[in-house]
């Protein structure tokens, strides 16, 4: 973001440069350019970067980041509350209470329970694991699931501040911008980020990050202090690949928002990390290969507008690795397109089906073994939307995942990875090619799925996955959070929102 003012200005420098405070107040515009300009070259990301979280604020929002952000926010609460009714999230639960046990003094609500409520952390962890349990949740680009890590750990900090101090909706929506700003700022910073991820899993990496951030802006921390929050939230960063169609996969997001909010809780109290973290190869770098601090120095000093402005977001209509929407969009295609000419078909009329789809091991599996291996497979995926003609959490359930009819088509499909298929959600294609006994070929090819931030969903579909998300609440429990969000406004406590989020 441009920096207007003589005390942002002089905080980014880190210094009181008199000349750049002095010109400023003549108003001679022309100098100050060139002396921010000519000193900016020598500050170091982590100033610049914690300065931009320490002032963020409600009038850098545009009016399309708002709406946008919102939307985010309903999406996650709405995945988080469906994922905290299945059976990993219990065990999760069992965990926390185990390892913790319950506090008659804590106050952060966890969601989607019988008002259980934690410390802070516990309860960012398991409602941050709540809205990964399903692989539900919302997918940007660069790829991360940037939600996820960040509004469960300031609606958990939120529910435990005191009176005196308890945000507003506003205040969470500002919060929650910055958390989304980092991320996407930080995955601008290597350019083998814009690919489907192969080594590390980035809400694991960008999102403890994000989560520091916003929790270190709720809190009203100032540069010093948000700066040592990244560098502590940098040594809780890291998750591998090879955990994607695992149980352990929704951990990834939940510890992010439990340690990013324990990092800034940490630096709040004094606890500094390395004061270069976003600036060195053994800091934040050694993340990312190819990372280049100096891109995002670029992005902050001369953005108009934060990067949601110009890069929406994908909200899901299935649960399941977002790549798997290619597939089923070009599936429920080429099944509709079948029913026109030969009217209803089944399984057992198919000779073949061939998928044309990015090279990625991890999403490319034959056979799953589990719900959440199914939720990461082409082939899977695609075999159930030509059956079924819909996917839903059930379609990931034992009963529907061994079907025999399912299994016979997955031994009756092949998946073909040309080199021109580029494993990015900004670039990727699948087609879908099925072939009959009797010589029917019918073939669909699907570039954008609805709910791509190319053809995102609308806010009509966006509420009505809520409210299908959220019917097990009581009476108009989902409509008045609906309206609460679509509001955030500064005059609504923030625990108003966070105590509705209960069974």
């Amino acid at each position: 973001m441009k920096y207007t003012t003589a005390r942002q200005i002089t905080r980014v420098l880190g210094c009181g440069n008199s000349k750049i405070l002095h010109a400023l107040m003549r108003n001679q515009s022309t100098t100050v350019l060139n002396d921010v300009q000519r000193y900016s070259a020598y500050q170091d990301l982590t100033t610049l970067l914690s300065d931009h979280v320490a002032e963020f604020s409600y009038d850098v929002l545009s009016d399309k980041v708002i709406h946008r952000s919102k939307r985010m926010i309903l999406d996650t609460i709405g995945v988080g509350l469906i994922g905290s009714q299945t059976d990993i999230a219990a065990t999760f639960r069992e965990f926390a209470m185990e390892t913790h046990g319950v506090n008659k003094h804590a106050k952060a609500l966890v969601w989607g329970t019988e008002h259980l409520k934690m410390s802070p952390p516990m309860a960012a962890y398991l409602n941050g694991c709540s809205t990964h349990s399903m692989d539900f949740d919302d997918t940007w680009h660069p790829a991360t699931h940037p939600s996820g890590p960040v509004l469960p750990s300031i609606l958990a900090l939120a529910d435990s501040l005191p009176k005196s101090l308890q945000p507003t909706l506003e205040d969470i929506l500002v919060a929650f911008n910055i958390g989304i700003q980092v991320q996407g700022a930080l995955l601008r910073c290597s350019a083998n980020a814009r690919n489907i991820p192969q080594r590390l899993h980035p809400p694991a990496i960008v999102g403890v990050m994000g989560s520091a951030a916003a929790s270190a802006r709720l809190l009203g921390l100032g540069t010093w202090k948000c700066r040592h929050a990244m560098a502590i939230a940098a040594s809780f960063a890291g998750a591998p690949m090879a955990n994607a169609g695992t149980m352990t996969k929704p951990l990834h997001s939940g510890k992010s928002a439990r340690f990013g909010l324990e990092a800034a809780l940490l630096a709040d109290k004094g606890i500094e990390g390395n004061s270069q973290i976003l600036d060195i190869v053994s800091g934040f770098g050694a993340f990312y290969e190819d990372y280049d601090p100096d891109i995002l120095i670029n992005i902050l000093e001369t953005a108009d507008n934060v990067l949601l402005h110009d890069q929406d977001i994908a909200i899901k209509r299935y649960p399941c690795h977002l790549g798997m929407h290619w597939g089923i969009d070009a599936a429920l295609s080429a099944r509709e397109q079948l029913q026109k000419k030969i009217g209803n078909f089944s399984f057992n009329d198919i000779e073949g089906i061939k998928i044309i789809a990015p090279k990625s091991k991890y999403i490319n599996r034959q056979i799953p073994n589990s719900e959440h291996e199914g939720r990461h497979s082409f082939q899977f995926t695609v075999c159930s939307a030509l059956l079924d003609g819909i996917i839903t959490p059930e379609t990931f359930r034992q009963q529907y995942r061994e079907r025999q009819s399912v299994t016979n088509l997955l031994e009756k499909t092949a998946i073909e990875t040309p080199d021109d298929n580029i494993p990015s959600f900004a670039d990727m294609y699948v087609k879908v090619l099925v072939q009959l006994k009797d010589g029917t070929l019918e073939e669909s090819l699907c570039s954008t799925p609805y709910g791509h931030w190319r053809y995102p969903l609308t806010d009509k579909d966006v509420q009505k996955k809520f409210l299908k998300n959220t019917k097990f609440l009581k009476g108009e429990t989902g409509n008045e959070i609906i309206n609460l969000v679509s509001s955030m406004d500064k005059n609504t406590s923030a625990n108003e929102l966070s105590q509705m989020l209960h069974r």
